[in-house]
């Protein structure tokens, strides 16, 4: 196929140029809600789940760890394997996997088969994440791209600010397997959604597609990658102990803490979905360094209460756009055609970082204690702050290049 005939199949209709497919991207937009909440659900009903199970909480807590384990290893392999495929059909056969696996954890009785269930949801999430930006990127104008995967992407934000803690709460109402019952009839109508409102898009035939190693290193695509990774270490040092870094500050829970966060990442990611498309550069360089202040904040006076929730309410909306900017960044360098495999690598990149980044802040909270994390955690974000500067040419250019494909 052409570069002209594959710009063709990549060509949003023209109506999409007058108005953003609002009820296709939401369809996606609820496609991610489902995943994080197949994925994290787990995380909040340990005690349930493990009495009804007969395990202890700590294997419970080993079916999200083998849910983000399937999705490292599935996300590139399958995505290569895919890539024939029509878009639209990818996309209903994951989405009725996540139906089926929620539906077997809901009615099962037996570890080993709810393990089994949840190895492969991982696989379809890692398959899932790996297409979400590149199809809301097709749908649409270049120059309306950053909106549209900001809508895509806020139902990450709203799964863990609302949906799991909803779900926790109806496991104490109705049990837990109510729980999981809820993304599997979600699931079942998210098929009859996307075929009503999601248009299609034709996989790549054999002849056309470019080799996995060729998008893997074109120039602006490895600047993209290696933000994502410091970014993604230095976020999990300090995120996942929240808890002792709320304790230190005389909270006995983190849960306001945690709640201060939750929401000023709904604010960071509406504000920028207005500002991607036409300051990218500029909107990460500010989220970058807001997140590298903040750090600097809490490593100094991360101890005092109204300063930490200060610190964590910049943190929180400086974070919560870094991700719609970056797969807007790195749809722009790969191209809507290969944006598929490449987000498929930044999200195995992705994975890597938050496993890490907790293995790492988890060393220095026994070696060093909490006041630590924050001195190390600064470090790796202004190495993303550097790495933005510098790649001002292909992948994070001042004057974003609507329309281009390619950047290298």
């Amino acid at each position: 196929m052409s570069n002209t005939s594959a710009a063709k199949a990549a060509a949003p209709p023209a109506a999409a140029t007058a108005r953003l497919p609002l009820w296709g991207l939401l369809a996606l937009f609820t496609a991610a809600f489902t995943a994080v909440l197949t994925e994290l659900l787990p995380a909040g009903l340990l005690p349930l789940m493990s009495a009804d199970l007969h395990v202890p909480e700590g294997s419970v807590g080993f079916l999200v760890t083998g849910y983000a384990a399937a999705s490292v290893l599935a996300a590139i392999p399958l995505t290569a394997a895919l890539r024939g495929v029509p878009r639209r059909t990818v996309l209903i056969g994951v989405l009725a996997c996540f139906a089926l696996v929620n539906a077997v954890t809901a009615l099962s009785s037996s570890y080993p088969l709810t393990f089994a269930a949840r190895v492969l949801a991982g696989a379809a999430g890692g398959t899932l994440w790996a297409m979400l930006a590149g199809y809301a990127a097709r749908m649409v104008p270049a120059a309306r791209r950053g909106r549209a995967i900001a809508i895509v992407l806020a139902g990450i934000t709203v799964a863990l600010s609302l949906g799991i803690p909803a779900g926790t709460a109806t496991a104490t109402a109705f049990g837990w397997r109510a729980a999981f019952a809820v993304p599997a009839v979600l699931a079942v109508v998210l098929v009859a959604w996307v075929r009503w409102k999601v248009p299609d898009f034709p996989g790549e035939p054999a002849a056309a597609r470019v080799p996995l190693r060729r998008i893997g290193v074109r120039p602006g695509i490895r600047p993209v990658l290696v933000v994502t990774l410091v970014l993604l270490l230095g976020h999990q040092v300090m995120y996942t102990y929240m808890s002792p870094v709320a304790g230190r500050a005389g909270f006995g829970q983190a849960g306001l803490v945690l709640f201060v966060f939750g929401a000023a990442t709904v604010a960071g990611i509406s504000l920028v979905g207005v500002l991607a498309d036409r300051h990218l550069r500029g909107s990460l360089l500010g989220a970058t360094a807001l997140i590298a202040a903040a750090m600097l904040v809490l490593g100094l006076a991360g101890d005092v209460p109204v300063v930490l929730l200060v610190a964590v309410a910049l943190w929180g909306a400086a974070f919560g756009g870094a991700p719609t900017l970056l797969q807007t960044a790195l749809v722009d360098a790969a191209g809507p055609g290969d944006a598929d495999v490449a987000t498929s690598l930044q999200a195995t990149v992705y994975n890597i970082g938050i496993a890490a980044g907790s293995l790492t802040g988890g060393v220095i909270l026994e070696s060093a204690g909490t006041g630590a994390l924050p001195w190390v955690a600064l470090p790796l974000v202004a190495a993303a702050l550097a790495a933005v500067t510098a790649a001002r040419r292909h992948a994070f250019p001042a004057r974003r290049p609507i329309g281009a494909a390619d950047l290298s």
